[in-house]
């Protein structure tokens, strides 16, 4: 192993860029329970997910066995437009923090999308184009993800519908626009343009949406447009295998200087970027090569994996997806208008919830103001505006690198930044205003939106 001096950047060059992703499935000794079709209880085929999804993404997330899969040569071409994006040591907010422990960040906000979003929006555009679709549908909460598919649609020349989370439309209207920019359509939700959204708007009148009913309408307008597919930016395994290039590009930088996590951190909402970027060190925990601690950190006020239910359930409000197995708040839980509104979605990616119910993996989750804060201390010192979802890895990173103050032991803590925070100029007003506060659902509330999940289990 090497002892050279570490820098405050790590970088890779293009040549060493991964040219696969990495399946994290095929190591997990238990896979996930599979989706089913909601009517039939059966497993869904390929046959049906192609109904929704194009061809190659249906087969990817069906995909349980090969290890690695090859990056076709157009998305590497993609890619280095913006990776391999940095290692980051945090060596000022290490010192601010007076810990012994040493930080990383691996930052995945250096491209125009400002998030890691862009990763799978990359490989779905290209799927789509190669099988002769002409559009796309999508749904985004935080405006990342819309951003993100809106630009590599551009570049594949598909046109592209975003059902954005009313709510995060009216907080980030800027963000709206770089999607308009980009030549996305751009409709808040729920929205009166589709059957599921003026259901949802009929129950639940002056609600400012949730990613659930989002996902509800772009997977309806997708079904019922011609050559049209929907694209979904976290939860799935498809999502989390493009994510995996997260990961292992932070494990070849950190590889390259010797270092090795024993703490990793990531913001969870549907699950993307954490899988992505714990996958390479998942593997390695999973075939007993290494041993690593893993944090998920998720909102207070939308727990999922902290109180929600390891329970079959919808992935969207109106009941459209097929169901999933992971942990859940219920597809009817609306979550509070907080300010990570990528982080506001009712359930959590089968892979995560499977490693976490078999305790691979461990959750906390924090409130919403604490995060602030963390985010405040980290742009203060390492100069990065981060996003309000990426905060919430920035406070357990902060959090566990206090305690190695308390004990004296020097730990290594690696978390992902996954993107800035530039169009969340409206969260952090509020914050320093003193106007934020903090909203934690109370166990009736869940109670009451996981009622009759009993009845969708097989």
């Amino acid at each position: 192993m090497t002892k050279r001096p570490i820098p405050y950047k790590i970088y890779l060059s293009e040549d060493e860029m991964p040219r696969q992703w990495y399946n994290v499935r095929a190591d997990m000794p238990e896979k996930h329970p599979p989706m089913l079709n909601p009517v039939t209880k059966k497993p869904a085929t390929k046959e049906e997910l192609e109904q929704v999804f194009c061809k190659a993404v249906a087969e990817q997330e069906l995909n349980d066995t090969d290890r690695y899969i090859p990056i076709p040569d157009d998305i590497i071409a993609f890619y280095k437009m913006y990776r391999p994006s940095p290692m980051v040591r945090a060596y000022c907010l290490e010192k601010a923090l007076g810990t012994p422990a040493e930080i990383y960040y691996k930052f995945e906000g250096n491209n125009t999308s400002g998030s890691h979003k862009l990763n799978s929006a990359a490989a779905q555009a290209y799927y789509a184009k190669q099988e002769g679709l002409t559009s796309l549908t999508t749904e985004t909460g935080a405006g990342q993800w819309g951003t993100a598919l809106s630009m590599a649609c551009a570049f594949y020349g598909l046109n592209l519908t975003v059902y954005m989370v009313k709510v995060s439309a009216e907080q980030k209207p800027h963000r709206r626009e770089v999607m308009r920019t980009y030549g996305a359509k751009v409709i808040p939700s729920p929205s009166d343009t589709t059957e599921t959204g003026r259901k949802i708007l009929a129950a639940h009148p002056g609600t400012g949406g949730s990613l659930g009913c989002a996902i509800s309408e772009a997977v309806e307008v997708a079904l019922k447009t011609p050559n049209c597919r929907y694209g979904l930016g976290s939860v799935l395994d498809h999502v989390a295998l493009h994510q995996s290039v997260i990961g292992m590009e932070s494990k070849m930088a950190l590889d390259k200087y010797g270092v090795k996590p024993d703490i990793i951190i990531g913001c969870a909402g549907g699950g993307s970027n954490l899988a992505g970027l714990i996958a390479p060190f998942m593997g390695e925990k999973l075939r007993g090569e290494n041993d690593y601690r893993f944090i998920a950190v998720e909102p207070a006020s939308c727990p999922s994996l902290t109180r929600g239910s390891y329970m079959y359930d919808f992935g969207d409000t109106g009941h459209i997806t097929p169901l999933m197995k992971m942990y859940t708040l219920g597809s009817e839980f609306m979550p509070s208008p907080n300010h990570a509104g990528g982080l506001r979605y009712h359930g959590m990616s089968a892979i995560l919830s499977k490693l976490y119910d078999d305790k691979y993996l461990e959750a906390v989750s924090v409130e919403q103001t604490s995060v602030f804060e963390a985010a405040e201390q980290f742009a203060r010192t390492e100069g990065i505006l981060p996003a309000p979802e990426s905060s919430h890895a920035i406070r357990v990173a902060i959090d566990e690198a206090l305690k190695c103050k308390d004990t004296g032991e020097k730990k290594v803590i690696l978390f992902g930044l996954t993107g800035t925070g530039y169009f969340d100029l409206t969260a952090y007003k509020k914050y320093n205003d003193g106007e934020m506060s903090d909203y934690i659902p109370t166990d009736e509330e869940i109670a009451a939106s996981l009622q009759g999940l009993q009845q969708l289990q097989p």
